[in-house]
């Protein structure tokens, strides 16, 4: 899309404290989810978060296109996926400095009409040292038309016996605490006419970070450890209260994971790894 192409490489760097109340609101809110570790994987979502007045805030909820995004003809926007390299451990006091910068804009063609994809690269570093590198992936989508019919998805694959499974609970407080928490502003989380009026869902949706959160943690309990990569994908959406279930599969240090609802759709689908290489 070269009319954004100067939009690429842009950036802004922010700064952020791993506290004690970071990580009991985190295991608070997903207690059943968190892995033992002294600060939980994953919690890195939650740190330097935009923080802008309202009034640059656009009808969703999100920081208004035309500032650190491109003004987009697109406006529905989803987080898609992205993939999290670990090079070390967040420890509790740790002061964090996050670079987010752009990486790629792409136009594309799918199922659901139009699609914008922009992928932004997060790293965290703390003093010199880069302890995680997430490229994150969003995508916009046109407006949602009224009374269309919702997506056909098709039902998960059968993949054998997991390793372990874990229930992913969701009721309108959890959602509302994970949005505070990541100070994620989307309305789709928390106002149930705007997601079903304006987003044409059927209701609140889960977070695609809080099942992002759950399939990794979830690895870090069966490897004894925080993978060294975590890569995952949004294939449909889950809406609040729906039933729900984390699996994982696999053996040694590779791990494939998915949230899936029993007898329906897998919702997202990750791989994680104690190797370093990228994800596949």
């Amino acid at each position: 899309m070269s009319g954004y192409q100067d939009w690429i490489g842009r950036g802004i760097c922010r700064s952020d404290t791993v506290s004690d109340r970071l990580v009991e609101q985190f295991r608070a809110t997903l207690p059943e989810l968190v892995a033992p570790d002294p600060v939980p994987p994953g919690l890195f979502w939650a740190l330097a978060p935009e923080t802008l007045p309202t009034e640059q805030l656009g009808r969703d909820g999100h920081s208004r296109l035309g500032q650190f995004l491109p003004d987009l003809p697109l406006t529905r926007r989803m987080w898609a996926g992205g993939e999290v390299a670990f090079n070390g451990e967040l420890c509790i006091g740790d002061v964090v400095e996050k670079d987010s910068r752009i990486e790629s804009i792409a136009q594309k063609t799918g199922s659901t009409g139009e699609l914008i994809f922009i992928s932004i690269r997060h790293i965290y570093r703390v003093g010199m040292i880069e302890m995680v590198s997430e490229r994150q992936d969003l995508v916009y989508r046109a407006e949602a038309v009224p009374g269309a019919a919702a997506p056909d998805y098709p039902a998960a694959p059968d993949l054998g016996t997991p390793l372990a499974v874990q229930a992913l609970r969701s009721d309108p407080v959890r959602l509302f605490r994970f949005s505070a928490i990541t100070f994620n502003g989307h309305r789709i989380h928390y106002d149930a006419d705007y997601a079903r009026d304006v987003e044409g869902y059927a209701g609140l949706l889960v977070h695609g970070p809080m099942q992002a959160f759950a399939m990794l943690n979830l690895a870090a309990k069966i490897l004894g450890q925080c993978p060294r990569r975590f890569s995952y994908r949004g294939l449909s959406p889950l809406v609040c209260g729906e039933p729900a279930m984390v699996e994982a599969y696999g053996h040694d240090n590779d791990l494939t994971l998915r949230v899936v609802k029993p007898g329906g759709a897998v919702t997202m689908a990750g791989k994680a790894s104690l190797q370093s290489g990228p994800q596949t």
